[in-house]
């Protein structure tokens, strides 16, 4: 990885993502300047500047031919591309996977117009472009908060980079597959922290749930009708006039009650907060943030004021450590009544003026280097959420915070999930979400998800069947919807839908060991939680633009029906053996296959030598969980398997410590015998379950033995041993309890 900068600027800026720097050796070649890192070289032309990037062994990664300013003093760089090229990341930016031929913008802007592929610029802005070649994959960060357009549309077999303030400076980050350069970018901007267990639950919101009663009232009815539900988020009509850390006297009397009334139904509170501040000069947040000098000023001296929804605002100043000190401590507010978990929106950020944000020449301290708003625009809202997550972490006592940001730049998910802004609820913005969200995970933005049921418009009962089973395995899953719409709780639309929306909430819930494991792998690896096929099968070319289907971890394969009236669905499986979950059919890949999928069907598919974690499905994260672990292992004939289950209290940051349980699950099967270790690497977390069943599903045996504790003649008996099996030949499974506690175990299945 090397870094490359081009820029007029007399001043050196540190990097705004946070990145390390790399060693390197330089040498005067004659007409070039020959840069070597450990695995990469790059070729300095002196005449023109041109670079040329190469592996060790001297492949071409990638050349620039070309770095100039243009008429408007805009940096531009041209990289030059194949005629197979693909390209993907970019961050949350719509159209399909691939951004071949495209133009997009990096600008955090609120742009309510329905999203179309024609939006050049949305939230967020992850100036990450990955760059997939068929000998090579490479990324290029563009590590510029500013404005700048990424161009693969205009210049045929070639791409541009332009930056409009601040120049070029930029990574280049050598692969050679998409998993290697995700990874190396990841270390290089952060991952995300691992999140506590209960914001990876299902989150129910609308703008807005108006009053204390109604919000008390809609989780007794999760409860009532047992669908589980961890979070209720409280829009801005919370708020007192739509004072930031402020609760309504008269809609909301009693929060601190109304919060530990809730947490004994299993649910938490996740308040909104933006980060316009009511110019009141009697409200308390102004006058300290005012005497303090912790907003942003206009070049005269005095504070930019923007109308948001209180009204005249100001806005923090989140460039300076004392102003984000300040608004992390505000927090306190929150954590006192018991709340964990923030929302911050509006925060690219969204002004009601002629610019829609604040002013580009409006000043901002930069820690004792001013800049203007415009060359930090689209920093505005990370370090805000910068601020929100580590206040709340200091004022939790040790728990783990969850923050929500609608705004983001390179790194954001360092401190806080994301959602992808005010979709509508249109088939066309379901099917919009999956590559939206994939390439978030490909920029390094794995916690995300849309609101499910769409934001504005009206949704029907069809499309929230449809959008609750797709979002039931999205990272990040909440229900929300705009004022004045139709309600979409999962309950409005009657019996059918409602089932529906159970079965596949609680499916989530269920796969919690699964989802936890993944999770844990995004924070350590930087591997995307929901992945596109092609992370995972970069040789097959029918998955190269496949928008339409996802990988949760690297064994479940999901392809949702998107499209109104539809009970059958065309799926694309790649190479090995794949089965139906719901049926159980044996599949073969490397395939198209015909799904059959009425409204209460998701076409899931799981890979031959998967092993999925799951435990009984719980109506909340809060409540104490189920202590029996099951591991259903998709038995392979001739090949292999194997999966990371990692655990911990899901709370507090005692993992850090190594308060955790890993294990090492590996299965082979071949010439009729079935083997499985379960090897605990490292168990410093007493919590853990305490009964594990493993089932080997799809034998193809007619008996089997197996030299592990005693063999029992059904499962009734099996069900009261502490270590035992039995093996159902109609079903063609064998079902295994481990003893406890858990030390290093390899079943051997052979056949009888």
């Amino acid at each position: 990885m090397v870094s490359m900068k081009m820029t007029p600027a007399i001043m050196e800026r540190k990097s705004a993502s946070g990145a390390a720097e790399t060693e390197l050796l330089v040498a005067d070649a004659g007409s070039a300047y020959l840069i070597e890192t450990d695995e990469m070289m790059v070729e300095v032309v002196k005449l023109d500047a041109s670079l040329r990037f190469t592996d060790k062994s001297g492949r071409i990664l990638a050349r620039n031919p070309m770095m100039a300013w243009n008429e408007y003093k805009s940096a531009i760089a041209l990289f030059r591309a194949s005629e197979n090229v693909h390209y993907y990341g970019l961050g949350e930016k719509t159209g399909y996977l691939d951004k071949r031929g495209e133009r997009y913008e990096m600008w955090n802007s609120d742009n309510y117009a329905p999203h179309v592929p024609e939006i050049e610029a949305l939230y967020q802005s992850i100036p990450f472009l990955i760059v997939n070649e068929p000998e090579s994959a490479c990324g290029i960060f563009l590590d510029n908060p500013g404005r700048s357009v990424f161009d693969m549309r205009t210049s045929g077999q070639a791409f541009t980079i332009q930056a409009e303030t601040g120049g070029l400076d930029y990574y280049f980050i050598p692969g050679p597959q998409i998993k290697d350069v995700v990874k190396k970018y990841t270390a290089l901007t952060g991952r995300i922290q691992l999140p506590p267990q209960w914001s990876i639950g299902y989150h129910q919101s609308r703008y807005s749930y108006m009053d204390q009663e109604e919000v008390l009232e809609m989780a007794r009815t999760f409860r009532e009708k047992e669908i589980p539900c961890d979070v209720i988020h409280l829009d801005i009509h919370y708020m007192d006039g739509y004072r930031v850390f402020t609760f309504d006297p008269v809609r909301f009397p009693d929060p601190k009650g109304m919060i530990a009334e809730l947490k004994k139904l299993g649910i938490r509170i996740v308040p909104i907060i933006d980060p316009g501040v009511k110019l009141d000069p009697e409200y308390g947040v102004y006058q300290e943030g005012t005497a303090s000098e912790l907003f942003c000023m206009k070049p005269d001296g005095s504070p930019f004021v923007g109308p948001v929804w209180p009204g005249p605002s100001v806005f923090p100043d989140f460039s300076d450590a004392k102003a984000r000190e300040w608004w992390g401590d505000l927090h306190r507010f929150f954590t006192e009544m018991g709340i964990e978990g923030i929302w911050n929106d509006m925060n690219e950020p969204s002004v009601f003026n002629e610019n829609k944000t604040i002013d580009p020449d409006a000043l901002h301290k930069n820690n004792g280097n001013p800049v203007t708003h415009g060359e930090i625009h689209n920093l505005y809202g990370m370090l805000m959420s910068k601020a929100t997550a580590e206040g709340m972490t200091r004022n939790l006592d040790g728990r783990r915070p969850f923050v929500l940001s609608r705004a983001g730049y390179a790194g954001i998910q360092r401190y806080a999930a994301v959602w992808t802004g005010d979709n509508r609820s249109f088939w066309e913005h379901m099917a919009l979400a999956m590559p939206m969200v994939l390439n978030l995970g490909l920029s390094g933005v794995s916690f995300s998800g849309p609101d499910i049921g769409g934001f504005g418009h009206h949704t029907t009962g069809e499309l929230l069947a449809r959008w609750t089973q797709m979002g039931a395995l999205f990272p990040f899953c909440r229900n929300h919807s705009m004022l004045e719409t139709v309600r979409q709780e999962p309950w409005s639309f009657g019996p059918e839908i409602e089932d529906i929306c159970r079965e596949y909430i609680r499916l989530r819930y269920s796969l919690m060991p699964l989802l936890y494991s993944v999770f844990r792998e995004a924070a350590e690896t930087g591997m995307p939680i929901i992945r596109p096929l092609l992370l995972e099968y970069p040789e097959d070319p029918n998955v190269a633009n496949l928008c339409d289907q996802f990988l949760l971890g690297d064994q479940l394969l999901a392809a949702p029906v998107y499209r109104p009236d539809t009970f059958h669905r065309v799926v694309y499986l790649p190479e090995g053996n794949w089965f139906d979950y719901r049926t159980g059919e044996k599949l073969e890949g490397g395939r198209h296959v015909m799904a059959h999928a009425p409204l209460d069907t998701l076409p899931l598919y799981v890979k031959e030598g998967a092993i999925i974690s799951r435990t009984a499905a719980a109506e909340s994260t809060i409540f104490e969980r189920s202590t029996e672990l099951f591991l259903d292992i998709y038995t392979p004939e001739n090949g292999e398997g194997a999966f990371d289950l990692y655990d911990d209290d899901g709370t507090t940051f005692d993992y850090k410590d190594k308060a955790y349980n890993l294990y090492r699950l590996r299965v082979e099967g071949a010439e009729g015998t079935v083997r499985l270790g379960v090897h605990p690497e490292w168990t410093g977390y007493d919590g853990g379950w305490k009964k594990w069943t493993v089932t080997f599903k799809h034998l193809q045996l007619a008996g089997c033995c197996l030299e592990y504790g005693k063999e029992a003649a059904n499962r009734e008996e099996l069900e009261a041993l502490t270590e035992g099996w039995h093996f159902d030949s109609d079903a063609g499974e064998l079902t295994v309890v481990l003893n406890q506690p858990l030390e290093d175990v390899e079943l051997v299945v052979k056949a009888r």
